[in-house]
Formats: C-alpha cells, structure tokens, sequence
C-alpha cells in the first residue's frame, strides 16, 4: 500500500472503530477532509484486503468487514484494527504465495522446488506464477521474520514451519500462556506484536477444540487499543532516531478536528490543506499511558524542541542524516528540559504536595501501592497508618493534575496554594451538580 494510501486508512478506522455508526458517510467524508467518492472507495479497498486475507480459510471462518464493525467492549484486539498491519507491506500476489508456503510447512518439510510446484497448482490462474527465485526471496523474509525454520542438513534445504513452542505444549500448559498474553495485552502498553500472537494462540486453542467461551476467562480490557494504529509510524520514527537521519512530515493537529489531507497531486483538485508541513530531527518517543498517546519530540531549526502527537503524522518521509556530535548536542538538551516533565511538559518546574489518606480498613493500602508504582520520581515522607505526603518536582501541574484529581477524597493537594485552590474551586461545582432537586 502507498504511504498517503495507509495514513487514510488509519485514519478511517481509528474513525470506525471510535465512533462507530455515530456518523454518516457525509460526516466521515468531512472528517477525513475527503468526498463521499473517496470514502466509498475506500471502504471497497478495505473489504478487498479482507478477501485477499482471507484466501484459503474456511468458510466458517470468513468474516465480512461489516462482522468486524460490531462493537464488542472487551475485544481489545478487535481484527478491524490489526488486519491492516498484515496486509499494508503486501500486495494482493505476495498475500496468497506467503498464505500457500505457510500452509504447506505446516505438516512437511519441504525444499524451494517442492514449494514452487505447490504454488503453481494452487495460485489463480489469471495470476502470475511465481519462478524459484521469488520463491527462495519469500523464504528468506518468512526466516528472517521467524516463522519459519531450515531443517539441517546439506543442500537443497528444507524447510519447516516454526511451531514448536505452540506444539510442544499440552492443553493447560497452551491455556496458561494464552492466559498471560491476554493480561500482558490488556494491562501494559497496547502493542501490535502482543495481539497478533494472543489472537494466534486463540487460533491454535480452537482448533485443539476449545470453546470460545472457555478462551475468554477474563474480562476487561486496555481502554485505548485504538492506539495500536500509532505503530504504524513507530518503525519509521525509531529508524530514523537510529539512523540520525530528518523527518519530513504533514502534521495535523488533533484539536483541530481534521484527521486526514491528500496529497495534491492534481491542481485541478487541488484543495486547501489543515496540515502543516514540518521538517525534524525526532530525538525520543513518549508514551502517556493515561490517555493512552504516543509523542514525537524532535528538534527544529527554527522553532527549537517540538512535540507532537503521533496520530497527527501523515506523510511521513526521511531526509538527509546529521553528524553525531550535532544528534547528542540536541538529544543532551531535550532530556534536560524532559528531566522533570511528567509526560512531555517542558515548562517552569515547580514543587507540589500532596497529602494521601489510606483506606479506613484493613488489609492492602492500595492507594499507597498505586501512588508507589506511578508517582514516578516523587518521594512519599511522613508516612502513617492514616496518611502519607508526596512530594514531587514537575514541570508544570498540567500533566500531573489529572492524575492527582483521580484519588478523589483520597488525595488533599498542600502546595501550590494556588493549585490547592484551584481543587477546591472544582470540588465545589462537582458538589453543585449535586444538590437536592
């Protein structure tokens, strides 16, 4: 898929899987800065991918674009935003020839020539039919990525499918590890690889004959797996940190309401763009896992240390690199400015109290375990059977209030007196909203 090509999709089912039927086709159009037309044409590409997924499974096992927009609370690892991950890098001829090699080394080891006589029975006829050398380039990429293993021994090699873990594990011992993937998957920072192998050993318990009721033992869920389409630019961004090298990007500011623009490549057509063209050198990436957002922050030469909100990057293209030393002058810098900041902020740092109340029962202080395991640098003094003081030095309070006001009357802010304050101010209109009728 072109690069302008899958920012639109992301963007479209970021939309979809968000908002679901709370639009029409005429409201998702103008969201995306796109027609009705383009919209249409879209969703067709879309249910043309699933197909070609898709090619070889049984029918029962089909599933139709439409199946994967029903909303289901606890499905994190929703199919409707991973499928495009499987499907972006290939085309509709790679797809089917990597479907038919995985099929036939799931019960044989077979050699290079083995597999291009399978794939010559088995393509579309209307379809090119792929020589020995493609079929040895396609083996090397399934190795490389691991799905695959070489059989020792002498020439010509042989091949297998990689299943051993999966294979050599009993019934409990498969249903433990699901187990773990799916906690791991639901609870840390949501991942692309993590769901793809919950959904692959969901597979592998089925067809051992597992229900898919007896699967699913628990139930909840990571709040923003939309996120996960975040990824997508991840790879992008950390190959460029690594290999010091620019970005140049379109970048839509999420507050502006606009999720997407074209690339004018007709001036006949041509519309007004949201975006604004930037030119960075991306130094670190930051995930808030409150909110569930992934940041860039890169440097440039203009403005100095920028942020910027992942799902906003379109268009995304690598320029020239930069020495060394000029990288570690900027990484050096940022970090400075970063060493306070409780997700990105970079304004004055200031100092703020807090005064948290234990539960008034017995057993585990579950407000002092939460403030232990997310009060990140901050140091807990004074600490009683009743209360504790935090104390932490931040940049700004924007970042950290939220997750001050979410102990509710667990938590009584000491300093700033103007932050404290501004608590008191909201608890009371909270208060208003609940006064007799």
């Amino acid at each position: 898929m072109a690069r302008e090509s899958f920012d639109k999709e992301i963007q479209f089912l970021r939309m979809l899987a968000l908002a679901g039927g709370a639009y029409s086709r005429q409201q998702f159009a103008d969201r995306l800065g796109i027609s009705v037309h383009t919209y249409d044409k879209t969703l067709r590409n879309l249910k043309g991918m699933v197909s070609v997924l898709q090619q070889g499974l049984p029918a029962e096992q089909g599933t139709e674009v439409t199946e994967w927009l029903h909303y289901n609370y606890y499905e994190s690892a929703d199919p409707l935003l991973l499928f495009l991950f499987r499907a972006k890098a290939l085309k509709e001829t790679e797809s089917i020839r990597l479907s038919l090699l995985l099929t036939a080394l799931q019960t044989k080891e077979l050699t290079a020539k083995d597999l291009q006589d399978v794939c010559s029975e088995q393509m579309p006829a209307d379809g090119p039919q792929p020589d020995e050398k493609t079929i040895r380039g396609d083996l090397k990429y399934l190795e490389e990525v691991g799905v695959i293993l070489r059989v020792n021994g002498g020439r010509p090699y042989r091949y297998r499918a990689a299943n051993d873990l999966i294979d050599q594990l009993s019934d409990d011992e498969l249903m433990d590890l699901y187990d773990y993937v799916d906690v791991i998957a639901n609870t840390q920072i949501p991942s692309v690889q993590g769901y793809l192998l919950r959904d692959t050993l969901k597979k592998v318990l089925r067809k051992r004959g597992f229900h898919p009721e007896a699967v699913e033992t628990h139930r909840y869920k990571y709040n923003y797996h939309s996120r996960i389409l975040d990824e997508a630019h991840l790879y992008t961004i950390f190959g460029a940190i690594q290999q010091r090298k620019m970005l140049h990007f379109l970048y839509l500011s999420p507050k502006k309401g606009k999720n997407y623009a074209s690339q004018n490549t007709n001036p006949l057509f041509e519309r007004e763009t949201k975006g604004v063209t930037q030119k960075v050198l991306p130094l670190r990436v930051v995930y808030d896992h409150q909110y569930g957002r992934w940041y860039l922050i890169g440097h440039h030469s203009r403005m100095g240390i920028m942020k910027f909100r992942m799902e906003g990057l379109t268009q995304i293209e690598e320029g020239h690199a930069v020495e060394e030393e000029e990288f570690a002058q900027k990484l050096s810098k940022v970090e400075a400015q970063l060493q306070n900041s409780w997700v990105t902020d970079t304004t004055r740092t200031l100092k703020v109290v807090a005064r948290f109340y234990s539960p008034n029962r017995s057993g585990a202080n579950f407000i002092l375990e939460r403030v232990e395991a997310q009060g990140q640098w901050g140091v807990i003094t004074e600490n009683s059977d009743s209360t504790f003081l935090y104390e932490i030095m931040v940049n700004g309070i924007y970042e950290i209030k939220p997750w001050l006001r979410s102990f509710g009357s667990s938590c009584e802010i000491l300093e700033p007196a103007w932050l404290r304050k501004q608590f008191i101010a909201e608890w009371k209109e909270i208060h208003s909203y609940y006064e007799s009728i």
